[in-house]
C-alpha cells in the first residue's frame, strides 16, 4: 500500500483546456488517417503508399504524446504543492518509452 501511495503522489492528471482540446484532436485525426490505412489495405493498395499512411499515424500519435507530456511537465513545475521531482521523474520515463 505504501508504493501505491507513492505511485499516486507521482500522477498527474492535465488540466489545461486548451492542450486536451489539442490532443484529443489530433488523436481524432490519427484515428482518421489508421481508418484510411484500413481502407487502403482492403483495397489492394500498394505498400508505399499504405507504409506513408501508416507513417503519418504513427507521427500524429507520437506528437500527441509528446505534447501530453511536455504539458504535463510544466504544470508540474508550475505546481508547488506536488512532488514535482517525483513527477518530472515519471515523466520523463514516459517520455523516454517513446523514444
Amino acid at each position: 500500500m505504501g508504493a501505491e501511495m507513492a505511485s499516486n503522489s507521482a500522477t498527474h492528471v492535465l488540466q489545461d483546456q486548451d492542450q486536451l482540446d489539442a490532443i484529443a484532436k489530433r488523436m481524432k485525426r490519427a484515428y482518421g488517417q489508421m481508418g484510411a490505412v484500413i481502407r487502403m489495405l482492403e483495397d489492394g493498395r500498394s505498400c508505399e503508399d499504405i507504409v506513408t499512411q501508416m507513417a503519418a499515424v504513427g507521427k500524429a500519435i507520437n506528437t500527441a504524446a509528446f505534447k501530453l507530456i511536455s504539458a504535463s511537465l510544466k504544470e508540474c513545475i508550475e505546481e508547488a504543492t506536488i512532488d514535482t521531482d517525483a513527477v518530472t521523474e515519471k515523466l520523463q520515463k514516459l517520455f523516454l518509452s517513446l523514444a
